[in-house]
């Protein structure tokens, strides 16, 4: 198989499984907005996020940004296909700092063939 048709394939299979995620993931907080949840006093091990849940952090004299794409959504106007485009938009965003840092490092690399 020929080295670009692999990389193609493999983006394809990345978008399909981006897109599927938007309709297969659940909507309940996990993970790290999960922990902050519990942290907060927020939510319990045991319970149901209750409904507007919001991670709040006290952050004098910390590092804080917005998402340009918060919560893989463009924002709620745009729904589903706004997620889904946010997704896309990702896979392909990382994608080319991927296939950039991959040149780069074979450019810098002594010896290293480019076929």
């Amino acid at each position: 198989m020929e080295k670009g048709a692999l990389i193609a394939g493999g983006l394809v299979l990345a978008i399909i499984i981006g897109v599927a995620a938007v309709f297969l993931a659940s909507s309940d907080p996990d993970g790290l907005e999960s922990t902050a949840l519990i942290i907060q006093g927020d939510k319990t091990l045991t319970g149901n996020t209750p409904p507007g849940a919001e991670v709040h952090e006290d952050v004098e004299g910390r590092f804080v940004y917005d998402s340009p794409m918060k919560d893989y959504s463009l924002g709620d106007a745009m729904g589903k296909p706004g997620e889904i485009l946010a997704i896309i938009v990702g896979i392909i965003a990382v994608f080319i700092v991927v296939l950039g840092a991959v040149t780069l490092i074979r450019r810098l690399a002594p010896g290293t063939n480019t076929n």
